[in-house]
């Protein structure tokens, strides 16, 4: 057996047989499934064709709350991003104790989603209402989570208080590989502020905003244990997520065939705006 073979059984066929046995046959199963009147739990799976597809079409709470999370994603991906460059801006500034503020702000990664959400549903239910309490400041009179539009404002402070970190790393690593020289000869040719941001900084960072559009974009469709443990869709499914629906769809309604045709329809929204966004932001990339 030649070295190449042995290093191929070695190192890349392990690798391969994962992906294989955990991604692309549960994928393809599932496309299966959709073409199926299987409810999760009999050993009968009849064919019935584009029949779920139909349920889907038809499926109105699926829309709402699939426009929902196309609402949650703009601001997410927007509110994460702007705040996790700038951050890590600042960090990379040479201020005092900065390796210290990374690592704090790193921590909320660390945190499950689901005892997340429980953590921010403690502060906003009994926090919060208790600050409006003693202060009588009108915006803390009651939970956050009680009205449609608070808990959705929660769902978004929580999701960017938590991904805001990681991307933070991104960004100080693409600072950090970014040429002084560079910078200094900007300097010298008089750019500075905003221009200097604009001009110099932004398409030498533009492979590191590549990551983390990408990274926060796929999350954020896919947000499902903060959504469950903050608000449980509540109030009246008002904050209830595509990811979400479509587990209550398969697992709790028993319709698996068209929650599973929902899940393919989400996953192919999410691969072509995940594709679209690589794409333009690849071509904006420049080399120092």
């Amino acid at each position: 057996m030649s070295s190449k073979n042995k290093d191929f059984f070695m190192f890349a066929l392990p690798g391969l047989f994962c992906f294989l046995a955990v991604v692309i046959l549960p994928f393809a199963y599932g496309v299966y499934l959709t073409l199926t009147d299987w409810n999760g739990v009999s050993d009968v799976k009849n064919f019935v064709g584009l029949q779920n597809f139909g349920g889907v079409v038809k499926d109105g709470q699926f829309w709402r709350s699939l426009l929902l999370t196309f609402r949650y994603v703009i601001v997410v991906v927007v509110l994460v991003n702007v705040l996790a460059f700038f951050i890590a801006y600042l960090l990379t500034r040479g201020i005092k104790g900065q390796n210290f503020f990374r690592a704090g702000f790193f921590t909320p990664n660390l945190i499950g989603g689901i005892v997340l959400g429980y953590i921010w549903q403690f502060v906003f239910s009994r926090v919060f209402v208790g600050i409006g309490e003693s202060t009588g400041w009108g915006l803390f009179e009651a939970s956050w989570l009680s009205e449609p539009s608070k808990a959705f404002a929660a769902l978004v402070i929580v999701t960017v208080w938590q991904l805001s970190g990681y991307m933070i790393l991104i960004y100080v690593a693409g600072f950090m590989g970014m040429s002084e020289d560079v910078l200094e000869a900007s300097t010298i040719d008089g750019a500075s502020g905003w221009r200097r941001m604009k001009d110099i900084i932004m398409p030498l960072m533009m492979s590191s905003i590549t990551i983390c559009l990408f990274l926060t974009l796929s999350r954020a469709f896919m947000v499902y244990d903060v959504n469950l443990s903050l608000t449980a869709g509540a109030p009246y499914g008002t904050t209830e997520m595509a990811a979400m629906h479509v587990y209550e769809k398969a697992f709790t309604s028993r319709q698996f065939g068209v929650g599973q045709a929902e899940a393919l329809i989400l996953f192919l929204i999410v691969a072509c705006i995940s594709g679209i966004q690589v794409y333009l932001t690849k071509k904006k990339e420049v080399e120092a």
